[in-house]
């Protein structure tokens, strides 16, 4: 039987299914001796912020702050998103930790990829996978890579000086243009380029000592030659072609970066899976954000509030979608004490576990409250005889 369906058969609820994936977690600190730190979230859950924000920074410092050792493996799990806040978790890392290693049970792309490359080790299996870096542009209401925004813009130049003429077709299109917009490209392929080489050179190939044929040291310059070369194929548009391609432990392998791979250890590969499996189960409720370590947690959730969100005065109302059964409830959330309850809406229990009305089942909704609480500036509160 696979991991996923021995826990699917055990039905946890969701205290249950926490207490499981916090024993992983213990485990995989034990076999590796180091604190451990988990950030990640539900790429399945577009319509939440689950790229790498700002907003991100607040609780991974929290979460640090609670770990005392002197080496860190993260766990992540990510699509991507700002290459600016990536650089500023890496510093967060940094200042606390010397030695900083990434496993990647699932992905890390994009900006993901970026933080990886900070890492004296990376751990992965043959599943695992990595991203291209090539630098995301909003132009218009649209993502796209830079590159393929400047390869464009060099192709219309090219077609024009061929032609001696500028094609009428391209004209709306360069009206649109500023030169900012070009720099801003360029400026953006350039960062993610910078960053990797630099912490390759510092992080990753610190330990590079010898040639392992030759068996000669290695230069300071042979190692910028190599995390260069490194940093200009991950960052290489026009070799990956779309931005969702997946870079595997042998494509990194052939890019003669060392990779771990935790598929070969039974023991760290069965933590790390187990881990991994109960943490995409826990992403089957509203939760699309998981910062956690072994003795603490923070959650993000979506739960919709309406569209605009239905926040009312002295209360808000909002859909919880049951994680098991997808009933959908309609929970009314009072800031004052005393409120009525609306026809239809079922009021926010004072001990924040919800029993579903069609299967029962009990979730937890105490940090979905607070993400509220957090939202609106007003304290969520039950009466008395609740």
């Amino acid at each position: 039987m696979g991991i996923y369906s021995e826990y699917l058969d055990k039905r946890l609820n969701f205290p249950d299914l926490t207490n499981e994936r916090k024993k992983q977690l213990r485990r995989i600190s034990k076999l590796r001796g180091r604190d451990i730190l988990v950030y990640a979230a539900d790429e399945r859950k577009s319509q939440s912020p689950i790229s790498i924000l700002y907003e991100d920074l607040l609780p991974i410092e929290d979460q640090l702050s609670n770990l005392k050792g002197d080496a860190i493996d993260v766990i992540i799990e990510t699509t991507g998103g700002s290459g600016e806040v990536a650089e500023d978790i890496v510093r967060m890392l940094r200042g606390k930790y010397e030695d900083v290693a990434f496993i990647i049970p699932g992905m890390a792309k994009s900006a993901g990829t970026i933080m990886v490359m900070s890492g004296n080790e990376i751990l992965m299996s043959p599943t695992s996978s990595l991203g291209p870096i090539d630098a995301q542009l909003f132009w218009q209401g649209k993502q796209f890579s830079a590159e393929a925004f400047l390869e464009g813009l060099n192709k219309i130049k090219e077609e024009t000086n061929k032609e001696k003429a500028l094609n009428r077709a391209h004209i709306p299109i360069l009206q649109n243009i500023s030169p900012g917009d070009i720099q801003h490209a360029r400026n953006a392929l350039n960062f993610a380029e910078k960053l990797v080489t630099e912490w390759l050179v510092i992080y990753k190939f610190k330990d590079w000592k010898k040639h392992s044929s030759t068996r000669k040291y290695v230069t300071d310059a042979e190692r910028k030659k190599r995390a260069n070369q490194v940093a200009k194929e991950l960052c290489n548009h026009g070799k990956w072609l779309t931005h969702g391609r997946s870079v595997k432990l042998d494509d990194l392998e052939k890019m003669r970066i060392k990779i771990t791979d935790f598929s070969k250890e039974p023991e760290l590969y069965d933590a790390i899976m187990r881990y991994y499996t109960l943490m995409r189960m826990a992403f089957g409720s509203s939760i699309y954000k998981i910062f956690e370590t072994i003795e603490s947690q923070v959650y993000q959730y979506f739960m919709p509030l309406g569209n605009p969100p239905m926040t009312i005065g002295d209360k808000a109302i909002g859909d919880f979608d049951c994680p098991k059964c997808h009933n959908i409830s309609k929970i009314q959330l009072n800031f004052e004490k005393g409120v009525e309850v609306e026809e239809g809406c079922i009021k926010y229990p004072s001990n924040d576990i919800f029993k579903c009305s069609k299967c029962n089942e009990e979730h937890n909704l105490g940090e979905m409250r607070r993400q509220l609480e957090l939202q609106v500036r007003k304290k969520v509160v039950t009466d008395e005889k609740d």
